[in-house]
């Protein structure tokens, strides 16, 4: 059972081209799922039947979240099972396409509505006190400096900015080449605060962290290796705590800030599409509503009978 998932995997990865996370949350969902079968006595897909599935999800839904024994924690959210279903229908329609069951037995689950909840952001002041160069300055702090000033700048995601090459800047044009999801190439302009930022890193800060095996990323951690995520992650987190900024941020909270930014000083939805590398418009609607919001903020601190 095990190496039909595989082989869906790789379909995922050299056909559909659909991001690494998403490979990875699909092989821990399916994974699931083949426990689940085995522990009913099921070890072979053309045995499984539409029954198992709708069980295999009644149980999960009544699963506590993080296998929690507190009766007063949430049941598994709408989210969570959105993927978990999203993840049977894409697998069984490969296999049924593949002729390695005789059936799509997950083509008629339908999705749950997945409710957006609203991006979070960083105010323009905050924002400001984000980026306060830190001194004295060291190697790893021009990096941190220029990651942040990058992620704003260009709205860019986590994994694109780990994965940002030298070969891919073109500082002295203004503008980078990304790799986004599904390995999608977009353009993206930089600004000229980040272009200085990033222009001095390389100066002063990259070459004292490259080492003999460094790889050609543009941001290297203290022991010359490519970031991983969390490491990363933790790094941004670490300086928006010393510049006092007292949010419970997320890895695309700068992102978010950029998007929103745009937005509330004008410029079109699409241009925002575009720079943000969404497939659909639809997903870069949501900042639409952060920007009523923002209106309705406005409004009622500014109006005398608000």
């Amino acid at each position: 059972m095990e190496e039909l998932i595989e082989d869906f995997l790789i379909h995922l990865r050299h056909e559909r081209g659909l991001a690494e996370n998403t490979q990875k949350t699909y092989k821990f969902l399916l994974d699931k799922f083949i426990i689940y079968l085995k522990s009913k006595g099921t070890n072979n897909w053309q045995e499984v039947k539409f029954n198992n599935l709708i069980a295999f999800l009644q149980s999960e839904r009544e699963r506590k979240s993080n296998n929690s024994e507190n009766e007063l924690q949430p049941r598994l959210s709408a989210s969570s099972l959105y993927l978990e279903i999203a993840a049977l229908k894409a697998f069984f329609k490969f296999a049924f396409n593949r002729k390695m069951v005789s059936e799509n037995i997950a083509e008629t689950l339908s999705l749950p509505r997945r409710w957006k909840r609203l991006p979070k952001s960083l105010s323009d002041k905050e924002i400001e006190l984000l980026l306060q160069p830190e001194k004295p300055e060291t190697p790893a702090s021009l990096c941190d400096q220029a990651v942040l000033e990058l992620a704003y700048s260009s709205g860019l995601r986590l994994a694109e900015l780990i994965n940002l090459r030298l070969e891919q800047l073109h500082l002295e044009s203004g503008f980078i080449v990304v790799i986004g999801k599904g390995n999608k190439e977009r353009v993206v302009p930089v600004g000229s605060k980040a272009i200085d930022a990033i222009e001095k890193y390389l100066t002063s800060g990259r070459p004292a962290l490259v080492k003999k095996h460094s790889p050609a990323n543009l941001f290297l951690t203290n022991r010359g290796t490519a970031f991983a995520h969390a490491t990363l992650w933790r790094r941004i987190k670490l300086r928006v705590k010393k510049a006092g900024i007292d949010q419970n941020i997320t890895p695309h909270t700068l992102r978010h800030s950029f998007a929103t930014h745009l937005l509330e000083h004008g410029a079109d939805l699409r241009i925002i599409q575009e720079l943000l590398g969404h497939a659909s418009i639809q997903t870069t609607e949501i900042y639409t509503h952060v920007g009523k919001n923002r209106l309705v903020e406005i409004h009622r601190k500014f109006h005398p009978r608000s």
